[in-house]
């Protein structure tokens, strides 16, 4: 999750990898403690939750070779250097800190610890011994708006959005061009909430989107509440974060989910090996961290089938959600062939021709 995300991509230098040998060798006997830093209190769903799972799975895949602990609810900035650098004080080895304000602390307590590895969630500035992990939420986003569009009768949904920053404008966008490909009509209202997890908040912008006549919400939000609001009020849903169907049984189209699980898995094993690296990870459908949740009884058979072809092509990488000839939504060309490379899109601040208003601060 991130406030100011500008750039991902970072590949550690030579130096870096170099400087890896001063992560211990642990003995046989002894479990790897891993810590894991949240920002939003565990619930259960969301993107907390999303990070509490893959923990889990790590812990199913390793076994006693591992012992994890969470701390939740940490607020971004001095709270987070004083558990983080706590959980470094108590012997974990490896901590994952999973939200973008974490990045500055996380650097500050990994400089006083070098034989702890650190993966930052989400950022973009590396160390000797912090690597960095993110996912393309994009290529959920696109499939999710192709579901949207193709159920939509009104051909207008909307966002409750948290911060309008790149990671969630180039959401904004691919969802809408997503909408797009199925109904070349469809756009997009979108509410600015200026917070991660705020229910009242989130469940009001979900209310007041509804009000102007859209019937299918999203949201880049953390919690359940836009998807309680579209089950009592009788519209679509696209969760975001974890599949929200037991909130929205008869509303959820779809949900777009994150994966963890494989990563932690895998960073943890490296280090019990001895071959940690402070590299950068940024995974999509190809790699299992995004996915579609189950569709709704909605979605017709048609889109279904739609929405997989183009799953399975970008997987593939014969498909990228912003490739072709794309337009801003006050006309101007951005792009005329081709793709927007990651750099592109970790500085988007511009909306795509279907959405509706001017993005804040543009």
């Amino acid at each position: 999750m991130s406030k100011n995300l500008t750039r991902r991509g970072f590949v550690a230098s030579s130096a870096a990898v170099a400087a890896l040998s001063h992560l211990p060798i642990a003995r046989a006997a002894d479990p790897l403690k891993v810590g894991f830093v949240y920002v939003t209190p565990l619930s259960a769903a969301g993107w907390t939750a999303q990070h509490q799972e893959g923990r889990q799975q790590m812990e199913r895949t390793l076994g006693a070779r591992v012992q994890a602990r969470h701390v939740e609810n940490v607020s971004e900035g001095p709270d987070a250097e004083r558990v983080i650098r706590d959980l470094a004080q108590q012997g974990h080895r490896l901590i994952f800190t999973t939200s973008f304000g974490y990045m500055e602390p996380t650097l500050k307590v990994a400089r006083d610890f070098p034989q702890t590895a650190f993966e930052h969630v989400s950022g973009y500035r590396s160390a000797a011994n912090v690597g960095v992990v993110n996912a393309r939420f994009y290529e959920g986003r696109y499939l999710a708006g192709m579901a949207a569009g193709g159920v939509s009768r009104t051909g207008v949904a909307g966002c409750v959005a948290a911060f309008p920053i790149p990671e969630v404008v180039h959401g904004i966008n691919a969802f809408v061009l997503g909408m797009r490909a199925v109904n070349p009509a469809a756009t997009l209202k979108v509410v600015w909430v200026n917070t991660w997890h705020d229910p009242g908040r989130e469940r009001d912008a979900a209310l007041t989107l509804m009000n102007q006549g859209v019937d299918v919400v999203t949201h880049h939000t953390d919690s359940t509440a836009v998807a309680i609001a579209a089950q009592e009020k009788g519209r679509w849903c696209v969760a975001y974060h974890s599949d929200m169907r037991a909130f929205a049984p008869t509303a959820q189209l779809t949900a777009v989910t994150h994966h963890w699980g494989g990563h932690y898995t895998r960073s943890a094993q490296a280090v019990l090996e001895n071959r940690w690296q402070p590299g950068a990870v940024w995974g999509g459908l190809r790699e299992g961290m995004i996915g579609l949740a189950e569709f709704g009884p909605a979605v017709p058979e048609a889109v279904r089938v739609r929405v997989r072809e183009r799953q399975a092509a970008i997987a593939s990488g014969k498909f990228h959600p912003f490739s072709g000839r794309l337009l801003d939504n006050v006309g101007r060309v951005r792009q005329t062939a081709g793709s927007l490379s990651d750099e592109a899109l970790n500085r988007v601040d511009w909306y795509v021709e279907g959405v509706q208003g001017k993005l804040p601060g543009a």
